[in-house]
């Protein structure tokens, strides 16, 4: 093997790699455990503990060189699903529709109206916008029509004339869209980050309008939907100036150090006493400074850090404007707690407010009033202070009245923003200004202050601008915002899932179980098979490729969730074929007579083609499933293609070099034991004689399925009908009929389907597709308090709907009717072109479309088989088998596995061809069939064992994804001998025959 150095090199960087990214993991686990000790098993303590130290530093690399605060770490560890970790994750959909509708000012022309509704059923199954599609509809409807005569309304009336064409229209339509939804993203993005969780993620989806949020860890679901769904509230409201509050805030101190000092000591454990330490003789630094600069006030040299200024650092009361301090992002809690004290609280004006900043400070700033030793990573936030001028306590002016706003530049090339506003905006807002000239008004949103201009002059007409150290972004976030007033277009849940903490760790155990049992059954099989050392050596490898796919998990940032924990289950099995196929190519060097180092040298070399044909087509199929797939399949999908690349590496190049070791130590190396010496030796099966009787089982077989699939159909789960589904717990076990006849009463006769789920009796999986069209904040809560009074009868003890939720729901879901259609509409992309892809990459391969036919006749042959398996089996199977996401993962897994047998068949094929050219054909395919028997039985086997280990300790959760990859695995390896080959051979025939 050449270059021996660099394979060394790249396998010793790849180790060190892989330590490096799992220490974040391991360093996360440390302070996690800590927070766990200190909140004493409450979470929400737990949540706040890791917030407020997420700027911290708590993993010093290489002795100081690098340091890394629990935030970084935790952003570069192993995530781990909602399914493992429990939580709640959301699809978000601000529709189009609703801001077209917005933008007419809800014309209620007939033709317009007519269109939108043909646009949203088009919109179904297209892949175009929705903005193309209206067009189209409106034109359709009516050719004559013209879109200005309805968009030329206030807030168009300065881009949309008479005279503008409907593709003119149709652009600032389009642009007014995009505008609004980035606005939506920019709202709901800022939401999310102070909602308090460690590691949100939100993130825009393909679809134009649709946002993926997900919160690790929450256990109040519907604060979440109340917080996301809701419209954003525009405000422009009066300040104060910080010298109006300067001896307020100076007796809010005081004050706040006399109630501190009367609480009694908090007891710490040791670890924890010593970061409070820290943390006191930092914040005590903090407060030195702060005495340095407003050394005309006594009360702040006396301040301690038990004081409303150890947490706010006040402005000087010299300074102008209406910002009266700065806090750290991890004090800001602390400080509104104590300004929230009524105490505290009865020392300002009556009217006074306090908002913060949605923008962190800058960097420069920051070091200069809290000193350079602050932590690079900290931000801080400024607090202003709101005037409540109105007697009902609602600001004077909001963001209604704004007709339009647009970023631009001035004369002196800096940013800012335009606006302008209606008639009795334009009243009030010169009313305003010209009571507050000199002074600033805040504009605020979802109360977070997003600017607060000076005004330097009464502003008569409702045009005015707003200036400020905006960058290019900056400012066109702000107009959006502004124009967020006019468009109400609120964003919708149409997917929710929600996992309790307890199923989540439930099914971190399962998978872990799975995952143990399937390793050491495969480790000793690979032994009692190829015998101690060249087990040994497919052992290492095995081991080393399971570390290299949790380090490039790692690294990737990618998520493991339970189908995850299932892809790198599989890919055990998987990985195993590199070695079948290299071990088996050795034995047969070594029976032709050759040496042992020249033996393994050409099975390496034999085998190459075969493996790299079996593993570039298993990538493919997951790379479709990434592209197409959502949630917890993208994560199994890129287990699968991680773990393809990693044990490719390990089984060529780790193995080799072992053994090359080994040979230069004159070690005594064989492939096999006594019991497996001979098998297989001398098998003469003569496959195609026999392929009239096998398609006619597979006639039979295929005929059945779609028989059953035509009457009995499938049983489709939410994912591709839309519904909710619940998983319930009881205190004991329960009848499912019970439950179903309880549950039909309380939901109105809608649909109503409860079953057993799991083992033990006393939890039920409940799916009912009552009102799911509707899509409200309220709709939910009623489905939930409905599901509470079906069944709280079932429930020994008295107890509330909220206790019910928390304790009892173990999880839940909800897949609105547009997502669901969506996930349909990609399942069949993904299925039809994952064939087509297979299909092509055996011409290219091959050069000969005839394997292309057999490949492609074996795999359509699988995938109806599978589908009929489960069509005619869903009703009586004691485990679930509906037809989901996870489904089709299993599909297309099954399509990269059957390809896999069917290429290293037709690989060994083409290689005989070349051995033996003047031999009958057939001859020659019944011999290169029979020479990889071994190969096909030792895969199919391992695979099918570790697929049964996870099927029985896996949970129940994916038993129905495991049951479909089982069946998968059988009906492949049959379809590779006995479907693809004849299929092959009996079109090469015609083709030479017609030569």
């Amino acid at each position: 093997m050449q270059n021996k150095g660099a394979i060394r090199l790249f396998a010793i960087l790849l180790v060190l790699v892989s330590l490096y990214q799992l220490m974040f993991t391991f360093q996360t686990r440390r302070v996690e455990n800590v927070a766990k000790e200190i909140a004493g098993g409450d979470s929400e303590k737990e949540f706040a503990y890791l917030d407020s130290i997420k700027n911290e530093t708590v993993y010093n690399f290489l002795w100081g060189a690098r340091k890394y605060t629990y935030q970084e770490c935790k952003e570069r560890e192993i995530n781990f699903g909602l399914d493992l970790k429990g939580g709640m994750n959301l699809i978000l959909e601000v529709k189009v529709a609703d801001v077209v509708r917005a933008l007419s000012n809800y014309n209620t022309d007939e033709t317009f109206l007519k269109a939108l509704k043909a646009a949203e059923e088009a919109e179904k199954n297209s892949s175009d916008d929705f903005i193309k599609l209206f067009g189209k509809a409106f034109s359709d409807i009516d050719p004559n029509a013209q879109l200005a005569t309805i968009f030329n309304t206030v807030e168009l009336k300065e881009r949309v004339s008479y005279n503008s064409t409907n593709e003119e229209v149709l652009k600032v339509i389009r642009e007014e869209s995009n505008s609004a939804i980035d606005n939506a993203f920019n709202i709901l993005r800022s939401r999310i980050d102070r909602f308090g969780v460690t590691q949100p993620n939100i993130q825009r989806l393909e679809k134009a309008g649709r946002v993926l949020v997900e919160l690790p860890g929450v256990t109040d679901p519907q604060r979440v939907r109340k917080l996301l769904q809701g419209t954003a509230s525009l405000e422009f409201w009066e300040t104060y100036e910080n010298s109006e509050l300067f001896e307020s805030l100076v007796q809010a101190d005081s004050k706040v150090r006399e109630i501190e000092a009367a609480k009694a000591p908090v007891s710490v454990t040791e670890e924890v006493a010593e970061e409070v330490s820290a943390e006191t003789a930092e914040e005590a630094s903090l407060v030195d400074q702060l005495a340095a600069d407003a050394t005309t006030t006594d009360s702040l040299e006396a301040a301690s850090t038990n004081s409303l200024f150890s947490y706010l650092q006040p402005n000087h009361p010299q300074q102008r404007g209406p910002v009266v301090g700065i806090a750290l992002s991890r004090d800001t809690a602390e400080v509104n707690a104590y300004l929230a004290n009524p105490t505290v609280k009865s020392l300002f004006p009556k009217d006074a407010r306090f908002f913060w900043t949605v923008k962190p400070i800058e960097k420069d700033y920051l070091v200069s009033r809290f000193g350079s030793d602050i932590n690079e990573k900290e931000t801080a936030f400024q607090l202003v202070a709101i005037k409540v001028s109105t007697h009902d306590g609602r600001p004077p002016l909001e963001g209604d009245v704004i007709t339009s706003a647009r970023s631009q530049t001035n004369q002196r090339g800096q940013f800012e923003v335009s606006m302008s506003m209606n008639a009795e905006g334009a009243k009030t807002w010169s009313r305003l200004t010209g009571a507050n000239v000199d002074r600033s008004i805040a504009v605020v949103l979802d109360g977070f202050v997003y600017s607060f201009p000076t005004v330097n002059q009464k502003i008569d007409g409702g045009q005015s601008q707003i200036t400020g150290n905006f960058t290019p972004e900056e400012s066109q976030d702000l107009a959006n915002i502004l124009k967020s007033g006019k468009l109400p277009a609120p964003a919708r849940i149409v997917e929710d899932t929600v996992v309790g903490p307890s199923l989540g760790q439930e099914a971190v155990d399962s998978g872990l179980t799975s995952f143990i049992w399937a390793f050491i059954v495969v480790l000793i099989y690979m032994l009692l098979y190829y015998g101690v050392r060249s087990g040994w050596v497919a052992d290492f490898a095995l081991i080393a490729n399971m570390f290299f796919i949790m380090g490039v998990l790692a690294s990737f940032g990618a998520v493991l969730t339970l189908p995850g924990i299932a892809g790198i289950v599989l890919t055990i099995g998987m990985s195993v074929d590199a070695n079948v196929l290299i071990y088996e190519r050795i034995k047969e060097e070594l029976r032709a007579g050759k040496g042992i180092q020249m033996a393994i040298k050409d099975g390496y070399n034999n085998a190459f083609s075969a493996i790299i044909d079996a593993n570039v087509t298993t990538f493919l199929t997951g790379l479709i499933l990434f592209l197409f797939g959502t949630g917890p399949i993208k994560g199994f999908a890129t287990t699968l293609m991680i773990g393809i690349a990693t044990s490719f590496f390990s089984a060529i190049f780790i193995t080799r070099l072992i053994f090359e070791q080994m040979l230069s130590k004159n070690k005594k190396l064989v492939f096999d034991t006594k019991l497996t010496r001979n098998l297989y030796k001398n098998l003469h099966v003569r496959f195609l004689e026999k392929q009239k009787l096998f398609f006619a089982i597979s006639a039979v077989a295929v005929l059945a399925s779609i028989g059953s699939l035509a009457t009995l159909g499938l049983k489709q789960g939410i994912d591709f009908t839309g519904g909710r589904t619940f998983v319930v717990r009881f205190d004991e076990q329960v009848s499912s009929v019970d439950v179903q006849k309880t549950l039909s009463d309380v939901f109105d006769g809608a649909h109503v389907e409860a079953k057993q789920f799991g083992n033990e009796g006393n939890q039920v999986r409940i799916a009912t597709n009552y009102m799911i069209e509707e899509n409200s904040d309220e709709i939910d809560n009623q489905v939930e308090t409905r599901l509470y009074e079906g069944l709280k009868t079932f429930i020994k003890k008295d107890i509330s709907q909220d206790d019910f939720l928390s304790d009892y729901r173990m999880s839940s879901q909800k897949v609105g009717p547009t997502i669901a259609s969506d996930i349909k509409k990609n399942a069949a992309y993904a299925i039809g072109f994952s064939l087509l892809v297979i299909f092509l990459y055996i011409l290219i391969r091959f050069r000969n479309k005839e394997y292309g036919y057999g490949a492609l006749a074996a795999l359509v042959h699988d995938v109806i088989v599978v589908l009929g398996i489960f069509s005619l089996t869903y009703s009586f199977m004691p485990f679930s088998m509906e037809i989901d996401q996870s489904f089709i993962a299993a599909i297309l897994t099954v399509i990269g596995y059957s390809i896999n047998d069917t290429v290293v068949v037709f690989d060994r094929i083409r290689e005989y061809f070349k051995l033996f050219p003047k031999r009958n054909k057939e001859e020659v395919v019944d011999a290169a069939l029979n020479s990889t028997v071994s190969r096909t039985i030792n895969t199919s086997l391992t695979t099918f064992v570790v697929l049964l280990v996870i099927f029985l300790f896996g949970g129940e959760v994916i038993r129905g994804f495991v049951f479909a990859l089982m069946v998968g695995v059988l009906v492949g390896t049959y379809s590779s001998l006995f479907i693809a080959t004849p299929v092959a051979f009996n079109f090469l025939n015609k083709k030479k025959q017609k030569k």
